[in-house]
């Protein structure tokens, strides 16, 4: 994501290269509203700010957030970068991702328990089979 450029505009197949997506994601971050890219005609130009948003949605996406929780977390960080009582923004921000955190960390202990009744479980087969020697 280093591409540099004089006037710091980025064309649909640079984005979907520098972010390792597909150029139809970013036409469907569009269609929901998530991402306003300039256009020309049928050409797409990404500025700078895109590319924030663009990492941020895709942040949110990789941590299980819906669609519906990335547009709202989307238009909090357009507030906090550009409105008054910005730093209320942030807070809140923290807060949805301090609760998504909470969740994640919930469901990682649940697959754990998961794996290991599970791993028990083949052991004690294995056993029974080692038994019947088959």
């Amino acid at each position: 994501m280093e591409t540099t450029r004089k006037e710091d505009v980025f064309t649909i197949g640079e984005m979907a290269r520098d972010f390792g997506i597909t150029l139809r994601a970013l036409r469907f971050y569009e269609d929901r509203g998530l991402l306003h890219p300039r256009r020309e005609g049928s050409s797409r130009f990404y500025s700078e700010a895109d590319r924030k948003q663009l990492t941020l949605l895709l942040l949110c996406k990789r941590v299980g957030m819906s669609i519906i929780d990335i547009g709202e977390m989307l238009a909090l960080d357009h507030q906090a970068r550009n409105a008054a009582g910005g730093h209320k923004h942030q807070l809140t921000i923290r807060d949805r991702f301090s609760r998504q955190l909470t969740m994640l960390i919930e469901r990682r202990d649940e697959v754990e328990k998961a794996i290991d009744e599970l791993s028990g479980h083949i052991a004690g087969l294995d056993s029974d089979l080692a038994v019947r020697g088959t």
